[in-house]
């Protein structure tokens, strides 16, 4: 039975992300020797948080407490090596997803990313722009999987404070250093994929109201309230990130790292809320993982009315917002 190493990283304000536990259970499943690798400057707290799933292992330091490819890579590969591992299981944060492919190429293994689904050793990924689900099983090793988050549950444990783990020598090996950490201020994020609910702001936004006018301050105001008070993440259709090349107004907090659809990124929040948005295949292909479609638009035969939404609110999104953000406060 091969080991199955499971890479986990510290994170700021918990000591473990929730995608790093929905791999974590889902190496589980797959019944072999579970290890579990840890980086980060103090990895006392992340292993008293999955304590009891398997073998520990970790390489800490402040060397480590920044993301640098060099630091993580050496990490990584020291992690492989003293685990022994057969199969390397790895949530697809950028921290990972920029490093373990070289490790990777170090180890002499293969690597597939954007893994949505992983039973009995086969894993499932999509092509071709999210329309062909492919099922893929490799003969080499050590095997590097990167799974997409929302794939599954996350791993639940009562956590032991003061759990051991053996710790990994790994060389540093960075010429950079971290200065510090500049973040915006709070509220000011509007990309949140641990976000229950993804709110996507259409091109209709920027478009001539029912008085003739253009309200881009007033749609600016109700959008960025309606995520300061929901929580939500932000999204919005293509046609309105590429508004700026033609020359047109454009909302100043969206760029193309909003974009959800078919040239933008597929996001996995429970719930899905899209406005002033046409609703047609290149945009709702993003969709695809989104399991409650809700959509606001003044026309009754858009592209959400087309069995793309669960529910389709025929109304102005302007007024609609003005509501919603009252009943949140």
């Amino acid at each position: 039975m091969e080991t199955i190493l499971v890479l986990l990283h510290t994170e700021a304000g918990a000591p473990v992300g929730k995608a790093g536990l929905e791999v974590l259970e889902a190496a589980r499943g797959l019944g072999g020797d579970v290890a579990i690798g840890l980086v980060g400057a103090d990895c006392a707290a992340a292993a008293a948080s999955v304590a009891g799933a398997g073998r520990l292992l970790a390489v800490e330091g402040e060397a480590f407490a920044q993301p640098r490819y060099a630091t993580d890579a050496s990490a990584a590969e020291a992690l492989v090596k003293a685990a022994g591992a057969g199969i390397v299981l790895a949530p697809a944060t950028s921290r990972w997803a920029r490093c373990l492919p070289g490790v990777a190429q170090r180890a002499a293994g293969r690597i597939d990313t954007h893994v949505t689904g992983l039973n009995d050793g086969t894993l499932t990924r999509w092509y071709y722009r999210q329309r062909i689900e492919a099922s893929l099983r490799r003969a080499e090793r050590p095997w590097f999987l990167l799974l997409e988050a929302g794939i599954g549950p996350a791993y639940a444990a009562a956590g032991a404070a003061g759990a051991a783990y053996e710790r990994v020598t790994a060389e540093p090996g960075s010429r950079t250093e971290a200065k510090g950490v500049i973040a915006p201020q709070s509220g000011e994020q509007t990309i949140k994929p641990e976000a229950e609910l993804l709110f996507v702001a259409g091109a209709g936004w920027t478009k001539k109201q029912k008085d003739g006018a253009v309200h881009m301050d007033r749609a600016a105001e109700l959008i960025l309230g309606m995520l300061k008070g929901s929580g939500a993440s932000l999204g919005s259709s293509k046609s309105l990130v590429d508004l700026s090349g033609e020359g047109h107004a454009v909302l100043p907090f969206l760029s193309h790292l909003n974009q959800v659809g078919q040239t933008g990124s597929t996001p996995r929040h429970a719930k899905g809320l899209a406005t002033c948005c046409h609703g047609e295949e290149p945009h709702v292909v993003g969709w695809r993982f989104i399991q409650d479609r809700r959509a606001v638009n003044l026309d009754a035969n858009c592209g959400w009315a087309r069995g793309k939404a669960d529910v389709l609110y025929v109304a102005d999104a302007f007024e609609v917002m003005e509501e919603l953000n009252r009943l949140l406060g």
